[in-house]
């Protein structure tokens, strides 16, 4: 299956806190839309690896995602080498992104910044055609996604562009809240965590507020455009706040 736009993600439910409002819009106008996640985020102080893959299904439903996969990395210690990309890569030359999205480029959490350069090396080695992989015994084409974007993350990355989510941020919401190990403190017994509280969810809304008075629309979510310059082919293609 040939994907319009594949989000790749450190951990299950990275993808839901940056970019599943407009994976949710894009998917609203047809575009076909997937997840692969790095890890099962077991290290994770609350949940399980079985418990975090019953919310990712969650999730990826409400998204209504067409493919969503786990490379089963070990959480806190994959590397940016070969063996990585070349999974990666698999992955890559196997639903053929146009747009890729991936993690912020530096972050509170050191397996974020990470995943952000093997994703972007990854999508280069992608399109070189002396880099074999095969998948079913079967080898793969090569392919280079068109384009590369970071979504924000906890920290506060001044975005390249913001785009509109106002009318996905209800089910934005609910794809967060799938993750109810992770974000409601009174759904497990487990330890509080920085962010199983309903000020860190607030906090999560609160910041796509932010994005989205950036561009003069309800709610937004930044993006940053760290391997290439953007470009317009004309003016109505911007969406701006008024000028007075």
């Amino acid at each position: 299956m040939k994907l319009d736009i594949l989000a790749i993600a450190a951990h299950p439910d990275d993808a839901e806190l940056s970019c599943s409002g407009t994976l949710i819009l894009h998917k609203q106008k047809g575009y076909k839309t997937g997840i692969v996640d790095l890890t099962q985020g077991e290290l994770g102080s609350r949940g399980s690896v079985e418990i975090r893959k019953q919310e990712s299904a969650v999730a990826s439903a409400i998204m209504q995602l067409d493919v969503r996969e786990n490379l089963q990395f070990r959480d806190g210690f994959f590397k940016n080498d070969e063996e990585h990309q070349r999974a990666l890569i698999q992955m890559i030359r196997k639903y053929q992104p146009n747009i890729v999205l991936a993690n912020a480029p530096s972050d509170r959490h050191p397996d974020h910044g990470r995943a952000a350069l093997l994703t972007r090396d990854a999508c280069f080695y992608a399109g070189l055609v002396k880099i074999e992989t095969t998948l079913d015994g079967v080898n793969q084409q090569p392919w280079r996604p068109k384009k590369v974007f970071n979504y924000i993350q906890d920290q506060y990355l001044e975005p390249d562009f913001v785009m509109d989510i106002s009318d996905a941020i209800d089910l934005k919401m609910d794809c967060i809240l799938a993750f109810r190990s992770q974000f409601m403190e009174d759904s497990l017994d487990g330890p509080a965590t920085y962010i199983s509280n309903e000020e860190y969810t607030a906090r999560v809304k609160y910041r796509n507020d932010l994005m989205g008075k950036k561009i003069g629309v309800k709610y937004g979510e930044g993006f940053i455009s760290a391997y290439s310059q953007l470009g317009l082919k004309s003016f109505d293609e911007l969406v701006l706040p008024a000028f007075a």
